[in-house]
């Protein structure tokens, strides 16, 4: 069958089938900004369905034959440079008298299309300017696409489930201060905080299960993500790096020590090719880098960095179990929670260590964070308060937050305000 027969009958398929089931997430996407909307993000993080849910609200005010959807991850679909024009011949074949121009364009992986770039250029400048696309790498969604498209595009990332989403997948009111409901959200979140929130592992009870999913994830992100897309040959070192990385999740990462352990195995590798993998693990949203907090730009670009892996299920399945580290798991939520808060974020380490200092617009810090998962003995709570008090005065801040896993207070240290909040009232506030 030639090309274009199939990508009719890939339009015509979409067009006749329902669209499959899925849980409404917390994420607001335009649907007419005339721009070129992207959504980025890790594998298996709901983009796909996120797409649906875009698509099921259109068909409240459009016709399904005016919508395009492609998955270039279908292997039927297999074009090469130079011949994303045949989606539009064929479109205009099957229905000659629609108007491409009011038509809705949604390319799933796009990343997978040869040339996507100008081929979405053309589409926008001379067709539709209604385009979504999806991707899972992010220097080619993020900082390429905004130079590959000339502002024509804004993107939005989509990461797993929040704690919201979670609750909401597994039908647990959204309620804390009702009692029988909160020790529901409680058990959830013990689940969440090991498992965590790929929306495909929510409904899912057996742990076993999840963690081979999990596993097949972190397979998946390796070997096709990193090793096919980066070309990378040296799968030892990878995998040897990758693990060190995944241990090292919330505190500082030191490639140095890494490349010297790699040394002393006979393991050749030069560090630039580390700080490469780094960046490539970063690209697929693998992982995130936390800056160090400095007046000095070249202190925060060329300074000290923290690790966070994309979701704490991937991290339990493939390093530490969490019954074993409580506050590392929490500190990765929080992490990831002031993210798809859109807070721009560092951590302290001047004298005065907080887990994180959220910056404002004008680059002053104006919150800061501590985590910490037991206060219950009294020399901890008194060094955790001491410690995010010297840190706000220093700053010249009046309050800080530290977030504990059930202990809610306030607490006056001169004229500091530090507000002790229980973890699950801080991931469900809106």
């Amino acid at each position: 069958m030639e090309k274009k027969e199939i990508i009719k009958s890939l339009i015509r398929e979409f067009h006749h089938k329902s669209l499959p089931k899925y849980r409404t997430r917390e994420i607001l996407i335009p649907l007419n900004l005339e721009k070129v909307i992207t959504l980025i993000g890790s594998r298996r993080s709901g983009k796909t369905f996120l797409l649906y849910q875009i698509i099921d609200h259109l068909l409240q005010e459009i016709d399904k034959t005016a919508i395009v959807y492609f998955n270039f991850e279908d292997e039927r679909l297999e074009l090469i440079d130079g011949e994303a024009d045949l989606i539009l011949q064929s479109y205009r074949e099957l229905y000659p008298n629609h108007n491409l121009t009011s038509c809705y364009f949604f390319f799933d992986e796009i990343q997978n299309l040869p040339g996507w770039e100008k081929f979405v250029r053309r589409l926008y400048d001379t067709v539709s300017r209604y385009i979504f696309l999806t991707g899972s790498n992010a220097k080619l969604l993020s900082s390429e696409i905004s130079t590959s498209l000339h502002g024509r595009s804004i993107s939005f990332e989509v990461f797993p489930l929040s704690f919201r989403e979670y609750l909401s997948f597994n039908d647990i009111p959204i309620d804390f201060y009702l009692p029988d409901i909160k020790g529901n959200i409680y058990n959830a979140l013990e689940i969440y905080l090991e498992f965590g929130g790929f929306p495909e592992l929510g409904t899912i009870a057996d742990p076993n299960i999840k963690y081979r999913i999990l596993q097949e994830y972190f397979d998946v992100m390796l070997f096709r993500d990193l090793v096919e897309h980066y070309n990378i040959n040296n799968l030892i070192s990878l995998k040897f790096f990758l693990k060190r990385v995944f241990g090292c999740a919330t505190k500082q990462i030191s490639i140095n020590r890494i490349y010297n352990d790699l040394k002393s195995t006979g393991i050749k590798i030069g560090k630039n090719s580390l700080y490469e993998f780094l960046e490539q693990a970063e690209s697929i949203f693998l992982l995130q880098t936390l800056k160090k907090y400095s007046p000095k730009l070249s202190v925060q670009e060329f300074g000290e960095r923290k690790i966070f892996i994309i979701d704490n299920g991937l991290l339990n399945s493939v390093v530490f179990k969490f019954s074993a580290d409580r506050g590392k798991a929490m500190e990765q939520v929080v992490f990831w929670e002031l993210r798809r808060r859109g807070k721009s974020l560092f951590f302290l380490k001047n004298g005065y260590e907080c887990d994180f200092a959220i910056i404002s617009k004008s680059g002053e810090i104006n919150e800061i964070i501590q985590v910490c998962s037991d206060i219950s003995d009294s020399r901890t709570l008194s060094r955790e308060v001491r410690g995010i008090s010297t840190a706000c005065k220093r700053l010249g801040i009046s309050q800080g937050t530290i977030i504990t896993y059930d202990r809610k207070d306030q607490i006056k240290v001169g004229d500091i305000s530090i507000s002790l909040i229980p973890l699950p009232v801080f991931l469900l506030a809106q």
